[in-house]
């Protein structure tokens, strides 16, 4: 791969300038051969895997972070779902999965390990009942452990039963950690078509058609995209906005993708994909609300924003196609409101509700993330936002997911601050209306009649 003088420079203004960064180096590593029958044996040989292979992942990255001068701001591991590792011990407590897998966090110096995870989209197996039945106290006492569980598929369609219980799972993981504001449920995600190769958290898992080890890298560069369109300025018509978007994701894939191999060679590993997602932060600038305004909105939320969303997502997509043939992951936009500035101010401003959210996430590359709701929001009314969501994926044929925060003591408009990434979250209001009788019926809602693809 080679670049150009000009290429050079722009990425060093980006890096500089416009808050450019490899978000993760993401390493996914094979559990299969860790399934035994003695619960614990299986959770010494998670641990002694993890750290066997990822016991250099944080200084290769920082070794390329210096030898490059690109920051890289997150190292983070996947693992293969532990329900189905688990399933060889039989056990209803899978708790010591997660302890081991903390433990082996801490020990390599990771800030987060995916993959507490299951898929349910069609039924549970022995193990994805205890494994559901763990994630409440695994969060609630692990500090670097992520779960996720697929809920639904284009090809299935939603398990009813498994998004109630899910709803039980949310509100007894922010009980148990309701000091921090119910910080663990940031920790947790289901998903309507998840993905095998993602690498951000809280959904980063293997999937089982994945290697043994691979390397994947989260590029984000909201900063980027914006000073490119202000730069360009409000006359330039949206085509001309378009390509402007997808020319900067070009530029901002091919370092990432740079960075993704040479940290694969050096790790002794295979490189996977590099997931183009414009990542918010709550610093300045680094904002995905402020690139819609800049396309054409006075406030995020306001009409036309479900356009902007849709236009800036296919390209940045785009972008990233012709920069590489291995683009994966959920590649497009992320509207995490709590980690994006222009997105807590647009909340404040009453401009961005959560049907409005709801609406942009059928053109986004996720779902409803990092919302804030009342802490005493019934279980039925978390089914009926999360089967709403997944209804979008499951029609749309798209990944869509939910990371939802009930904040125990905290109504709507009130506030609560998380720190760092995670960020200040205005607390929504899901409305006084219920879909109790939904909730009760359960069972599956069957497979659009366009997913008989074959």
């Amino acid at each position: 791969m080679s670049f150009t003088d000009q290429e050079i420079l722009e990425t060093v203004r980006m890096i500089e300038l416009e808050t450019l960064d490899i978000r993760t180096t993401t390493l996914g590593i094979s559990l299969f051969d860790c399934a035994d029958p003695d619960l614990e044996s299986s959770a010494e040989k998670v641990y002694t895997k993890v750290v066997h292979h990822a016991r250099d992942l944080v200084s290769v990255a920082d070794s390329i972070a210096a030898d490059y001068g690109v920051p890289i701001v997150n190292k983070r591991i996947a693992v293969t779902p532990i329900a189905m590792i688990a399933a060889a011990c039989g056990s209803g407590d899978l708790v010591p999965f997660a302890r081991a897998m903390d433990a082996a966090a801490k020990e390599v110096g990771v800030d987060f390990i995916g993959g507490f995870s299951a898929y349910v989209q069609k039924g549970f197996t022995w193990a994805d009942e205890g494994l559901f039945e763990s994630i409440a106290p695994a969060l609630a006492e692990t500090d670097h452990v992520c779960a996720s569980v697929g809920l639904a598929t284009s090809r299935s369609g939603i398990n009813m039963d498994a998004v109630a219980r899910f709803s039980e799972v949310i509100l007894d993981t922010a009980g148990r950690t309701a000091a921090e504001g119910g910080l663990g449920c940031a920790k947790l995600v289901c998903f309507s078509n998840a993905v095998e190769d993602n690498p951000f958290v809280a959904g980063a898992h293997i999937g089982p058609g994945e290697g043994e080890t691979v390397l994947s890298v989260g590029v984000s560069g909201p900063g980027v995209v914006r000073s490119a369109l202000a730069r360009l300025g409000p006359e330039a018509d949206l085509l001309a906005v378009a390509e402007t978007i997808k020319r900067t994701a070009f530029k901002v894939t091919r370092m990432g993708e740079l960075v993704g191999r040479e940290a694969a060679r050096r790790l002794g590993t295979t490189f996977g994909i590099v997931d183009v997602s414009l990542a918010p932060t709550p610093a300045v600038g680094d904002s995905v609300a402020e690139i819609l305004e800049l396309i054409g909105l006075d406030r995020t939320g306001a009409p036309g924003t479900t356009l902007a969303v849709a236009m800036l997502t296919d390209a940045v997509k785009k972008g990233g196609a012709m920069a590489s043939s291995s683009v994966g992951g959920l590649s497009g936009a992320f509207i995490p409101v709590s980690e994006d500035q222009g997105m807590i101010d647009a909340v404040q401003a009453g401009a961005l509700s959560l049907a409005k959210l709801e609406a942009m996430t059928a053109v986004c590359s996720v779902g409803l993330d990092m919302i804030a709701v009342p802490g005493d929001t019934p279980a039925a009314t978390l089914t009926g936002i999360i089967a709403d969501e997944l209804a979008i994926g499951m029609i749309n044929h798209k990944t869509t997911a939910v990371r939802v925060i009930p904040v125990p003591g905290k109504g709507p408009g009130e506030t609560v601050e998380w720190g760092g990434l995670l960020g200040t979250a205005i607390v929504q209001d899901p409305g006084r209306f219920s879909c109790e009788v939904l909730h009760r019926r359960g069972g599956r809602v069957p497979a659009p009649i366009h997913s008989l693809r074959n």
